[in-house]
């Protein structure tokens, strides 16, 4: 996300209005402290004080250029050295096509246009048919591609990719559909249409016949039917206000990260109207969640273990207040990320947390100083994550900011533990930021049978990392 997210977020309506049903409001009670951290293996390059720091030390000492690895090594790249602008964003996909073909797809700017400075303009479609060397295969650059913000997804099933034209503060709501399924390396642009209702991020039934398009500072929730590729027809726009959100494997739930001046939190919708593609269909609400540490809520991952549903939700930047979802420059509340139970959908609770040492209050003016911790949509939080696989994953990865990538154990989900992180080398910057700091922000990708986690850096690129040591 950018700096103008604070303008979207001011512009924000107090309070958002349910859709059809009954709504219930229920504060969790939050387990305190950071997640026990990562025992590093052979090999590693481990970090040297609080978990997640990178101090003005070490970057004085030269530590901080050689970048920080916990059961991690780096497979293949593809970056841009001292880059000025932005190469990276905030999703990474992967696709694989009919023939076995293996694609990535990332966008490369967190806001259009600095990407232009390097030359990076659009989505970034890579061949991984070696991951250990990334090829740039083309760019798309339809109006979509140029600016899709947060909401760049893929569908496994359909062989499609979706975004929504999102930012400055929302732009119109173009739809730009590809299918994927010939050749990966190959996007075909099957339809670029304006058919949501602003943009920012998104959500995508994994059937890939249902995209929604939303937007943080506007109760317009959209669903979008691209099960013909080629004709997207708007279905419904809700009074929703959503940042990302995620669909259940029916396609009949979603689930929202519903940020807002109020701080809405996680919103449960029963979407099984639009599924069924039913005539005038409606969306009724079955629950809403908030938490006691809330920043900005980004989006909610719905996964089973051992036959249990749950939630990882995930909140990006800090606040210094726990309701206002306005970021701030090593703000006190670090949403960080938590595990919710739904097996009472009506009542979902918090039950773990993933965060850091860094995120803790105590420790925020400690690092206040540090390389990079005091931009407002930065600094030492969290931004994305996500699992390899929503039946029984045994990890979850999370970009956080400053921190690198950090990798967590959920197999017992009230009990999570780190168990690896890639923190690449740390470079100069160019015109954007002069803090020689990363800026991991994007959703990670994975490749469970090679144990790999790929995720882009704003100010560097795209990374390939192997998790070792038989940590995952």
């Amino acid at each position: 996300m950018s700096v103008v997210i604070r303008l979207a977020l001011c512009l924000a309506v107090a309070t958002t209005v349910g859709a059809c049903g009954s709504s219930s409001d229920s504060a969790a009670p939050v387990a305190q402290g950071p997640t026990p951290k990562a025992r590093c293996g052979p090999g590693s390059r481990p970090e040297t004080g609080l978990q997640g720091r990178v101090s003005a030390e070490d970057h004085e000492s030269g530590r901080a250029a050689q970048g920080y690895t916990c059961n991690t090594e780096l497979v293949g790249s593809y970056t841009t050295p001292t880059a000025l602008g932005t190469v990276g964003g905030f999703k990474v996909q992967r696709y694989v096509d009919k023939a076995g073909r293996e694609c990535a797809y990332y966008d490369t700017t967190t806001l259009f246009p600095t990407n232009l400075l390097e030359g990076s303009i659009g989505v970034n479609v890579m061949d991984m048919s070696d991951p250990a060397n990334p090829v740039l295969a083309r760019r798309l650059v339809t109006p979509a591609m140029l600016s899709p913000h947060e909401s760049l997804l893929v569908s496994q099933e359909a062989g499609v990719l979706a975004a929504v034209m999102g930012n400055i503060i929302a732009y119109p709501g173009i739809v730009d559909v590809y299918d994927l399924s010939a050749d990966c390396r190959d996007p075909q642009l099957r339809a670029s249409s304006l058919t949501g209702v602003f943009g920012h991020e998104s959500g995508m039934a994994p059937d890939g016949r249902t995209f929604y398009t939303s937007s943080v500072g506007t109760p317009t929730l959209t669903a979008v039917d691209i099960s013909d590729p080629a004709n997207p027809r708007r279905l419904l726009t809700t009074n929703y206000r959503s940042h990302g959100l995620s669909v259940s494997a029916d396609g009949n739930r979603a689930f929202l990260a519903s940020a807002s001046l109020t701080g809405t939190g996680m919103v449960i919708l029963d979407v099984s109207d639009i599924q069924a593609r039913k005539a005038d269909p409606q969306v009724r609400e079955i629950s809403r969640l908030t938490w006691d540490n809330m920043s900005i809520p980004q989006n909610a991952i719905p996964f089973t273990r051992d036959g249990r549903p749950y939630v990882l939700e995930f909140d990006e930047f800090a606040s210094n207040s726990n309701t206002s979802g306005i970021p701030a420059a090593t703000g006190l509340h670090v949403g960080a990320a938590r595990i919710i139970d739904i097996a009472d959908e009506t009542e979902p609770r918090v039950i773990s947390q993933l965060r850091l040492e860094v995120h803790e209050p105590q420790h925020r003016e400690t690092v206040a100083d540090d390389p990079g911790a005091d931009a407002v949509t930065g600094g030492y939080a969290a931004h994305y994550c996500d699992v390899p696989t929503r039946i029984d994953p045994d990890i979850a990865a999370c970009t956080m900011i400053l921190s690198g990538l950090r990798v967590f154990d959920i197999r017992d989900p009230h009990h999570p533990r780190e168990i690896a992180y890639y923190n690449a080398p740390m470079e100069a910057r160019g015109l954007f930021d002069a803090a020689p700091a990363s800026q991991a922000v994007s959703s990670p990708a994975f490749v469970p049978e090679r144990r790999e986690i790929w995720y882009s850096d704003a100010y560097s690129g795209f990374y390939v990392v192997r998790v070792t040591n038989d940590a995952w």
